[in-house]
């Protein structure tokens, strides 16, 4: 206790001399950033591990931390809680991504591991000791510290454990596009993402591809869904609405034909756009009703003004939120409607649609995903069965729906029928382009 009050009155006395020189807060924050750049490219995991700990968990200084120390003094003293835990989290991501390069994912999982390991509840007679406690202790119990969390789960292992750990690469969209997030973990969140949804393009598209062979009865191409063996049926179903409608081109031609619109007309035209193909006369009812009160409330005044990509952006991703959640909280009244009546695949070909008009929607149909994932995470996987379907009907179909894969339904010589029957048909995937799985964050 002695050592922490000496200690804390030496951060005192340095603290008094570097605000004469003028220490910003972000100075501070530099030196500290690139002391650990420093150290995570000269020395091993080991010591990266023990100096962090001693620095931003111990406050400890050490023979090579005597600038970093007085930096992380700075910030401690100048009392702002937030600034801290940025500090501490973009440290985090600074190590995190620099061992992702060398693939060192084990030392990532060490480096979250510290923070299990804390003292948190040993006496001090230091103010600064105690302030940094507890800001550390509520830095555990935030969401920062769970989103580094499943961040690190999905490095080391592949067991999907919690069903909505299947769904990660939507669960990290909400990091990469919160701008208040550090730079590093955003750019790790994406490339993460990313990498996840290329490797289940490819994983369906091999095991599709197989699902009728010796070679995928041997599990040589593993099931990446949770549907069993009837998701062959549902991509056939996919692929088919995809061959008859060709979403593409009619989006292509919905925005052709309403570029020069003024927007209560489009809004009109945007109706009957999402509306068409869908075929069940009731839910079409429900849908009409539903969507032409929302649409007609919706940016009432901008009526008379001619459609443009803003408007465009902004009313789609008010679409998506009406079909999923509307206070990025709890699931929307007609997401409840059609799940209840079991449309996931509808549901699933209307965001679609709304995305083929709109791609910089993409993210914010993600992080609505997200978040209705979130929603249902505290349920056991049998108690909500009906919504983890619509998840993987959802992955699925945006699977199929990309330009590096592409799925034909090829009709079997032996299959007499002329109506379209399921199983006389066989599905046949081809990557049109190279999908890099093993992409790296960039240096910090």
């Amino acid at each position: 206790m002695i050592r922490e009050v000496i200690l804390d009155t030496r951060h005192t006395e340095s603290r008094t001399q570097s605000n004469q020189l003028g220490f910003p807060l972000q100075q501070a924050q530099d030196v500290i950033y690139q002391f650990l750049l420093d150290t995570v490219k000269q020395q091993p995991p080991e010591t990266v591990l023990q100096e962090f700990k001693w620095l931003l968990i111990d406050y400890n200084a050490s023979e090579g931390n005597p600038e970093a120390i007085q930096a992380l003094s700075e910030i401690l003293f100048a009392n702002d809680e937030k600034e801290f835990t940025n500090t501490l989290k973009r440290s985090c991501y600074i190590v995190i991504n620099n061992w992702y390069t060398s693939r060192n994912f084990t030392a990532s999982q060490d480096l979250v591991s510290l923070f299990a390991d804390v003292k948190l509840t040993r006496k001090t007679l230091s103010p600064t000791l105690s302030r940094q406690r507890a800001w550390l202790v509520n830095f555990i119990n935030s969401q920062d510290y769970h989103e580094l969390q499943l961040f690190i789960t999905q490095q080391v292992t592949s067991d999907p454990g919690h069903w909505s750990n299947r769904y990660i690469s939507y669960l990290l969209v909400p990091q990469y596009t919160n701008l208040n997030n550090p730079v590093e973990q955003r750019e790790a969140a994406r490339i993460l993402s990313k990498k996840l949804k290329d490797q289940f393009k490819f994983d369906l598209a091999m095991y599709t591809a197989h699902s009728k062979s010796a070679i995928c009865r041997e599990s040589i191409y593993n099931n990446p869904t949770g549907l069993g063996d009837k998701v062959v049926d549902l991509i056939k179903k996919i692929v088919v609405k995809h061959g008859m409608f060709n979403y593409k081109n009619v989006a292509n031609i919905f925005l052709e034909q309403t570029k020069d619109s003024n927007y209560k007309r489009f809004k009109k035209s945007l109706h009957n756009y999402l509306i068409f193909s869908v075929k069940k006369k009731e839910l079409v009812k429900s849908l009409n009703q539903t969507l032409t009160e929302k649409l007609n409330d919706l940016y009432k005044d901008y009526h008379d003004t001619t459609i443009e990509a803003a408007l465009l952006l902004r009313t789609c991703n008010r679409l998506i939120e009406y079909l999923t959640t509307e206070n990025q909280d709890e699931p929307s009244p007609l997401f409840i409607l059609l799940m209840s009546q079991g449309h996931h695949l509808t549901l699933a070909m209307l965001l679609l649609k709304i995305i083929m008009i709109c791609p910089n929607s993409r993210n914010h149909l993600e992080t609505c995903i997200a978040k209705l994932i979130q929603y249902y995470t505290n349920y056991a996987e049998e108690d909500c069965r009906w919504v983890i379907t619509f998840f993987e009907v959802f992955k699925i179909t945006f699977a199929i729906h990309t330009e590096n894969v592409q799925y034909n339904l090829i009709k079997m010589d032996n299959a007499a029928s002329s109506e379209f029957q399921l199983d006389a048909y066989r599905v046949f995937s081809q990557l049109r382009d190279y999908v890099n799985l093993e992409e790296k964050p960039e240096n910090q």
